[in-house]
């Protein structure tokens, strides 16, 4: 039986008080399993130096634990359903706390990948979790609001890895800043347990997956080729930045930069795309800006910086925002299938995109001996994206290719 929805601009206090706390739960939900994505990017060149590795290596990190989230996440759905989002939540954090305990002892760059490999976990659980969650728990009038608002946690991890990141790591060292995650996790996962309902057992559905319709599989390669850029886009930002004379604090300040346009986008675009017939226009758009902030940022000097400051603003108000989209449209499209096993579809799709997206680039740039064709190959994926985008249009118009 599906669970009553909670109108917040209804309820009472104390029940307004929980829905504020159930976003927030969401929110940190999003935001620690992707944290450590931004990490890197914000930490490069000191991670690269402690553990005496090249920093075009330093993709195979997000590598490893995106990997292991995009094998796990047309799982997850199937799990989320069966054990609940409330239970489903408090595995997330637990996985989290788990990772970062590891990522803070570790002696080398391949122990480090392993460590972080388990956050893969909860990056297959969070989607799945939280679009359960939002509808079950959420009145349909503020669905779109609150996926906006959990999805703008991914920024929020982005905007503590460039604001918060650097300065801790400067006066306690990286290893101890990853650490202090552990426990905000767990206390997390108590918290979860106070502002969720007890999951209602429904049919037993087998754990494997059904294979993604027509509609979601091309959502899916969408997803795959935003993953790429976005990955590709902030782990190596950070480093382009380095080569072109800023320090280490302004280059982390780009990743905020990122963070903050990215957050105000998925808060204000999320909510009107779930008021348009069809986001795909808007969609569209998104894709198309990003193509061109990524070219943008071959316009940076030694004695120009402003076209980094704009490509990482502009990035984040574009690519970011069309996850957002992406996220509202299938749960506001029964086309897409069930909201849990179609949610760990598309993070499957999405997270495969962010897994190859660092290392790729990272061997372009090594390849070629310079980032510029890193920044050309992103555009081009972008510009793929929005090609899928228009045949998804037509698929959801009716209009088979």
């Amino acid at each position: 039986m599906a669970e009553s929805s909670i109108p917040v601009s209804r309820a009472a206090p104390g029940a307004r008080a929980q829905s504020l706390l159930l976003g927030t739960i969401l929110t940190a939900a999003m935001a620690l399993p992707m944290l450590v994505l931004y990490a890197v990017g914000a930490l490069g060149p000191v991670l690269a130096q402690d553990l005496r590795v090249a920093l075009s290596s330093l993709g195979w990190v997000t590598f490893t634990t995106f990997s292991i989230a995009a094998v796990l996440s047309p799982w997850a759905g199937p799990l989320t359903d069966r054990l609940g989002a409330r239970r489903g939540l408090v595995l997330l954090f637990m996985a989290v706390a788990l990772a970062y305990v590891a990522a803070a002892w570790v002696p080398s760059l391949a122990a480090l990948a392993g460590a972080v490999a388990i956050g893969g976990v909860a990056q297959a659980l969070c989607n799945p979790v939280t679009n359960l969650l939002i509808a079950r728990e959420v009145a349909p009038a503020h669905k779109a609001r609150i996926v906006g608002l959990k999805q703008a946690g991914v920024q929020g991890a982005a905007l503590f890895a460039g604001m918060a990141l650097p300065t801790l790591a400067s006066g306690i060292g990286w290893r101890l800043a990853l650490g202090l995650m552990a426990p905000i996790s767990v206390l997390l996962a108590v918290t979860a347990l106070a502002v969720t309902k007890p999951h209602t057992p429904g049919p037993v559905r087998p754990l494997r997956p059904p294979r993604p319709n027509h509609r979601l599989a091309l959502l899916m390669t969408l997803q795959l080729c935003v993953g790429v850029a976005l990955s590709a886009f902030v782990t190596f930002l950070p480093a382009h930045a380095a080569a072109k004379g800023m320090s280490l604090a302004q280059a982390g300040a780009l990743i905020a930069i990122f963070a903050g346009t990215g957050m105000l986008s998925r808060i204000a675009l999320t909510p009107l795309a779930g008021r348009l017939p069809d986001e795909s226009a808007l969609m569209l758009v998104l894709l198309l800006t990003a193509a061109v902030a990524s070219g943008s940022v071959l316009m940076a000097t030694a004695d120009r910086h402003w076209p980094l400051w704009g490509a990482a603003a502009l990035m984040g108000a574009s690519a970011v925002a069309s996850n957002a989209v992406a996220m509202s449209m299938l749960i506001r499209d029964e086309g897409f299938g069930s909201t849990a096993v179609a949610s760990g579809w598309l993070s499957a799709g999405f997270f495969a995109g962010l897994a190859i997206g660092s290392p790729l680039a990272g061997a372009v740039a090594a390849d070629s001996g310079s980032f510029a064709a890193t920044w050309w190959g992103i555009a081009t994926v972008l510009c793929i994206a929005a090609m899928v985008t228009l045949l998804l249009w037509r698929v959801r118009r009716g209009i088979e290719p």
